[in-house]
């Protein structure tokens, strides 16, 4: 076996198990596969043109050197970006840790209690250190999360407001430019009018239902807006904080005020700034706009035994089910970094939190005072970690930078100086050093840090906050270290069996590729430093775009959008902005198909346009008679059709170019949804099919790892006639000559995962990247006829195959009294997370094996299927005492003393043998979910219910 082949580690069936599973599809070759799968007049004419393959050493010695062209400088920037101290603890127990990064989505709570507990922990943080009744657990970035702020609030408007279309949107001018940037693009076609201006001079008048100010503010000074919001409310005008997380332990809380909605970004809690990104956003808000609130919402529950349990709360706000009604598209969170965030404080403590911002604002203060006794002038007179001081702009960068540090300038006649955690006294000299050769004077050496304060009394928090054990008890590193290992425990991920689920593409995320993540040179960039000092990240993100461009069939690519249904926003707009510089903006019909991903609609609806849907044939393909009525009827408005392909029913449509000509001579742009891309690459494309724009899954088709819900992100691909508006930044140039707004809050989205994908590609090259394909193809194929004895595949290609995932028909067996979520939770006791459930056809179940998964995995995996048909086959729905309607069993079950079941323990918890060598064991009993929505509490429960429990 070659040991320098990655492709070799990366796919999971090998070739003395190729024949065999031939054999079992019934094909000679897998070229006979691939062609009685895919549509021959899409295949790809010849091979991707991409670099050749790497080996794992020789990818781990090119990212080393290309990570040190990247100068890391001392920054001060701010802008919402702070350098943290990540703990060791939580870096190797943590974002090390396949136990955590490679988890799905907790929506099968019973094997996911630790991370939901650890999401429980970053709600309770958020809760508290903003004063707000509730917190999500994370959202993309602060940019995002503010304007989710804005149309959260313009959801709730009171009956008057909406009757009165009250549609104005006031902005300070001190929140974060990418923030208004961002706000700008979102409120364009949601019918907001948003107006900036300074919030010392808003009138307060009628026509507006919201206000977001920053806290600080941009240039660092803090304001008292307690008369602000006191009038807004006095004017029935909801109020919203975007807020700095560490200033909040020496700041008032805005819940205090009053305020409806605190967002902000939980970076500096020990996340790296990675050149933007991933981080997690907070979101907290009232109580009472619970089932408004975006994202997702942790809460506690009960399980079967009565016992505590945690689950993802109010579901049904998820967009596969609200659709084109949803009030976001949010379908991804940012899970892993909420989870670092939370177990910061955790690790850190309220007495530990309070000492990091003392010192972050003591050398602040020690700053200014310095500054002052070499002559400048600091402009905020009160602030917490930034400080403003008049100076010749032009002339102190010059310095500074070659002493290299960073600061921002706002104008030519000043800059402001952002502390961060790691500011030392060291670099705090070198800080006054710099003014001090710019004024032409001698430098005095601070040895200590002032002990005065510029938060003045009335600002000052006098609160308690993060009075929970969690935060407590666990302050050195072996406590913490047991903590992280006993919430890992109760989770299954990757790292201990395949999760099959269907259009989610759990791969394998190697350790090649994630290596490079722990490396400080790109770990410890600021996303707004200048672009010649980010030399290595700016060759991997033009190299990883042009790779994406090629691999798409494309003409430019957008790494900006920093999650799937961001990026289905984003191609949305591109396409929005094209019909309006053709002078037809008035284009906004979107037809969507009624198969395609929750999120299409909702982004669709978000971008302003009215959506069509189109029906489905019975074998579950687009009807294309009834779209090309359609498209025909609305083809003076026609905007976009959403498409994805293969299709969310498993199938590669042979019609599909068809599809595409209908929507383009009615004058039409197709959007490719790229979830299902891995059934794609090397062997078709998006441009090969006809499509306009595409957005992929990094997260899926390229290796980034879920992470238990995020991080995700989500490029988008265009053809060249869209080139030209793809989306920007305020302050670093990037996009077309036309560019849409921001999109995300850095240029360039989560550039720190992006090294995964870049990884990715580099080590598979053309030949593997196809042979990735083939063999998730493969493994669907032999997943489906190794179940056709015992399951009915819903939908198949024309020459009866699979694409990369297939449904499997489970409503047969209601008449047995067995739910699909039955099966789902007996899989759970065969040491297996359930495929996709009920999605897209209700009583179903979508697998997606993917190509890393072994022909001895397929074969674990099949046998679990097969043993639960049999099971099935044993009960009645006259008996609802059954193995299957009480599963999951639990450890605690298993050991009890009374063992009243009509079935063996034996069978409850080893249905085959050699669940005996490597069992999961899941931590609890099958939840309740409509008690957690009836009793909703989603931060930690006091320490008495423990004790109780």
């Amino acid at each position: 076996m070659r040991t320098d082949s990655f492709a070799l580690r990366h796919i999971g069936p090998k070739e003395e198990n190729l024949q065999e599973m031939l054999d079992t599809i019934g094909v000679e070759s897998v070229d006979q596969l691939i062609y009685e799968t895919i549509p021959d007049d899409i295949r790809l004419e010849k091979p991707l043109d991409l670099p050749k393959a790497m080996s794992e050493n020789q990818y781990a010695e090119h990212i080393k050197k290309l990570s040190e062209k990247n100068k890391i400088f001392k920054t001060y920037i701010g802008l919402g970006y702070h350098q943290a101290i990540l703990p060791a603890v939580i870096q190797r127990n943590i974002l090390e840790n396949p136990g955590w990064y490679t988890a799905y989505t907790p929506y099968q709570a019973e094997i996911a209690q630790g991370r939901l507990e650890a999401l429980l922990n970053f709600q309770t943080m958020v809760s508290d250190l903003t004063g707000m009744e509730i917190a999500n657990a994370s959202l993309l970035d602060e940019s995002t999360a503010a304007a989710e702020a804005m149309g959260m609030l313009f959801a709730v408007r009171d009956r008057k407001q909406k009757k009165e279309n009250y549609n104005k949107f006031f902005v300070s001018q001190q929140v974060l430019p990418q923030t208004i940037s961002l706000m700008e693009t979102r409120a364009n076609f949601l019918g907001i009018e948003m107006v900036v201006g300074d919030h010392e001079e808003f009138d307060f008048s009628e026509g507006y239902f919201g206000a977001l100010v920053q806290y600080p503010g941009k240039f660092g000074q803090v304001f008292n807006y307690a008369n602000f919001v006191s009038k807004c409310q006095d004017a029935g005008i909801k109020t919203a904080f975007a807020a700095d997380i560490l200033s909040l332990v020496k700041l008032q809380a805005p819940g205090e005020l009053g305020v409806d909605v605190v967002v902000g970004t939980t970076q500096r809690f020990g996340i790296p700034l990675g050149y933007g990104g991933p981080h997690a956003a907070f979101f907290g808000t009232k109580e009472e706009y619970k089932r408004n609130l975006p994202g997702r919402i942790i809460g506690v529950t009960k399980d079967l035994d009565g016992n505590n349990a945690l689950r993802m709360a109010l579901q049904t706000r998820e967009q596969h089910i609200k659709r084109d009604k949803a009030t976001s598209n949010i379908c991804t969170a940012q899970v892993l970094l909420a989870v670092m965030a939370g177990m910061y404080s955790v690790y850190h403590g309220p007495k530990g939190l309070e000492y990091i911002a003392d010192t972050v604002h003591h050398t602040a203060v020690s700053l200014e005072e310095s500054l002052k006794e070499l002559g400048f002038e600091q402009l905020n007179s009160a602030y917490f970690d930034t400080i403003h001081v008049k100076a010749d702009a032009k002339k102190l960068r010059e310095i500074a930078e070659s002493h290299e540090i960073n600061f921002f300038y706002p104008d030519a006649e000043s800059a402001c100086i952002a502390i961060n955690e790691t500011t030392t006294l060291d670099d705090l000299n070198a800080i006054i050093s710099v003014f001090a050769e710019l004024a032409e004077k001698d430098a005095k050496e601070t040895d200590k840090l002032s002990e005065n304060s510029r938060i003045p009394a009335d600002l000052q928090r006098q609160t308690e906050f993060l009075t929970h054990e969690v935060f407590n008890i666990y302050h050195s590193e072996t406590e913490l270290m047991r903590y992280i290992k006993k919430l890992e425990r109760k989770d299954l991920s990757l790292n201990h069996s395949m999760i099959s689920l269907g259009s989610c593409t759990m791969k394998l995320n190697a350790a090649s590729e994630m290596l490079p993540l722990s490396n400080p040179q790109w770990g410890n960039l600021h996303p707004f430093v200048p672009v010649e000092q980010a030399a290595g990240y700016q060759e991997v993100l033009k190299e990883l775009e042009a790779n994406l461009t090629e691999i798409t069939g494309f003409s430019a690519t957008s790494l900006q959008p920093n999650s799937g249904a961001q990026g289905e926003y984003a191609g949305l707009m591109v396409i929005r902005a094209y019909h309006e510089a053709n002078g037809e903006g008035h284009r906004n019909v979107c037809l969507i198909p009624s198969s395609a991903h929750g999120t299409n609609p909702a982004s669709a609806v978000m971008a302003g346009m009215e959506v069509v849907v189109t029906k489905a044939t019975e074998n579950g393909n687009i009807d294309v008679e009834d779209l090309r009525e359609k498209a025909i009827k609305h083809k003076d408005n026609l905007a976009a059709l959403m498409v994805t392909y293969p299709s969310t029913h498993g199938v590669f449509e042979s019609a599909i170019r068809e599809i595409t000509n209908i929507i383009h001579e009615n004058g039409g742009q197709v959007y490719m949804d790229g979830a299902n891309m891995n059934a794609q690459v090397g062997l078709t494309n998006p441009g090969r099919i006809g499509a306009d724009v595409c957005h992929l899954n990094l997260h899926k088709t390229f290796a980034i790892p879920h992470g238990g819900g995020g991080p995700g992100v989500g490029p988008i691909c265009v053809a060249e006639q869209l080139k030209p508006f793809l989306p920007g930044n305020p302050i670093i140039k990037t996009g077309g000559e036309n560019a849409i707004g921001a999109i995300s809050s850095a240029p360039w989205g989560s550039a720190l995962v992006c090294l995964i994908s870049y990884g990715y590609i580099k080590m598979l090259g053309t030949g593997g990247l196809q042979k990735a394909t083939e063999y998730a193809i493969l493994n669907a194929n032999y997943i489906k006829e190794r179940l056709k004895d015992h399951y009915k595949t819903l939908y198949s290609g024309e020459r009866g195959r699979a694409a990369h995932e297939m449904i499997v028909d489970c409503r047969p067996f209601k008449e047995k009294g067995i739910e699909v979520t039955d099966i789902a939770k007996r899989l759970i006791d065969y040491g297996f997370h359930a495929p996709t459930v009920s999605f897209p056809v209700a009583g179903t179940v979508m697998i997606e094996p993917t190509e890393s998964e072994s022909k001895a995995e397929l074969d674990r995996f099949c046998d679990a299927l097969i043993s639960i048909r049999r099971e099935i086959d044993e009960v009645s729905a006259d008996e609802p005492n059954n193995v299957l309607k009480n599963a999951p069993h639990t450890i605690h079950m298993l050991t009890s003393d009374e063992w009243k079941l009509p079935y063996s323990r034996e069978k409850a918890a080893y249905p085959l043998a050699h669940l005996h060598d490597n069992k999961f064991w899941p931590s609890v009993r099958r939840v309740d979910e409509a008690f957690g929505d009836r009793n909703l509490m989603c931060t930690c429960p006091p320490i008495e219910e423990y004790m109780e429990a």
